[in-house]
């Protein structure tokens, strides 16, 4: 993820800022209908990660097995592959099967309808995204639609009709990336508000670059959280530490769900991240999520 990443973070400030004034109503509303038990969801944006090969990863594995490995060390997928093609159905199907149960893939919306044509006169490309990726079944967590930089509060209207006429049977997170959105408060409030009223889910995005975007301000019982790292520094962990603890205290104000997905330039650095984030938020919690683990290779026999 490049969007608001910084080469300096000198002047960076990484606290996480209070939670919109919403968000405790909101959850306090979800409280009759939550589930009996919330549920964390943790992943990357790719499965093929070929630096895990030989740690996380059985050396030697064809690329067919990529996804069958991913999902024995994480729980879930930001799937960016979807972003530049509609998946036929034996390729759904195929993802279907590699996966565990319990598994969500939150797959990102094509660009064809989200940078190309911005939402405009794509009825017809978001039915067959949405039929196919329904092929997901149980494993669907969520769709994401992740709107470019250049989508600005002038295009609300075409961003709410498009919602409205979204299909209710794929649930649907919405990340705003251009700086309007946030600029004034009274805007801002009132596209958190309609994004709630249509029970769509508000992405938050930790970035250096973009703490417009770390609005804290939950628009339906999911939080879907994308975390941008920066090589494994002290701001990393003390960042995992204050999202265990933002989140600790949403669950227990009756949050049902949490997607949080990690980007790290170097991909050996978010099983790391996960490791450590996952033990702080089951200390707070209880809650126990497998972490990713470095996985026992097998030994050649030796010729002597």
């Amino acid at each position: 993820m490049d969007f608001g990443r910084l080469s300096d973070l000198r002047g960076v400030d990484f606290t996480l800022p209070p939670d919109h004034p919403e968000t405790a109503n909101l959850l306090a509303r979800a409280q009759a209908t939550g589930p009996p038990q919330p549920a964390i969801y943790v992943g990357c944006p790719i499965w093929t990660n070929k630096a895990w090969l030989g740690s996380y990863f059985p050396a030697g594995i064809k690329d067919a097995d990529y996804l069958h490995h991913y999902a024995r060390q994480f729980n879930s997928i930001e799937l960016n592959t979807t972003h530049y093609r509609i998946p036929d159905a034996p390729t759904v199907r195929k993802w279907r099967e590699a996966v565990p149960p319990g598994f969500k893939f939150c797959p990102k919306m094509p660009q064809s309808i989200t940078h190309e044509r911005e939402l405009y006169n794509a009825d017809e490309l978001t039915t067959a995204f949405c039929r196919a990726i329904s092929g997901l079944e149980e494993y669907l967590g969520m769709a994401f639609l992740q709107l470019p930089p250049t989508f600005g509060p002038e295009h609300l209207r075409r961003l709410e009709r498009y919602l409205l006429d979204f299909p209710a049977y794929v649930p649907l997170a919405v990340e705003l990336r251009h700086p309007r959105w946030f600029a004034d408060t009274g805007l801002r409030d009132t596209v958190f508000a309609l994004l709630e009223a249509l029970n769509k889910t508000l992405v938050i995005t930790d970035v250096a670059g973009r703490r417009d975007v770390l609005h804290q301000r939950l628009t339906t019982p999911v939080a879907f959280i994308r975390f941008n790292g920066h090589c494994l520094g002290n701001s990393d962990y003390r960042r995992a530490d204050a999202w265990a603890e933002r989140l600790a205290s949403w669950l227990s104000a009756s949050l049902h769900t949490a997607y949080v997905f990690i980007h790290q330039k170097d991909i050996m650095h978010s099983p790391l991240w996960t490791q450590y984030f996952l033990e702080k938020l089951r200390t707070l919690t209880g809650l126990e999520i497998a972490p990713p683990k470095v996985i026992v290779q097998p030994v050649q026999g030796s010729l002597f």
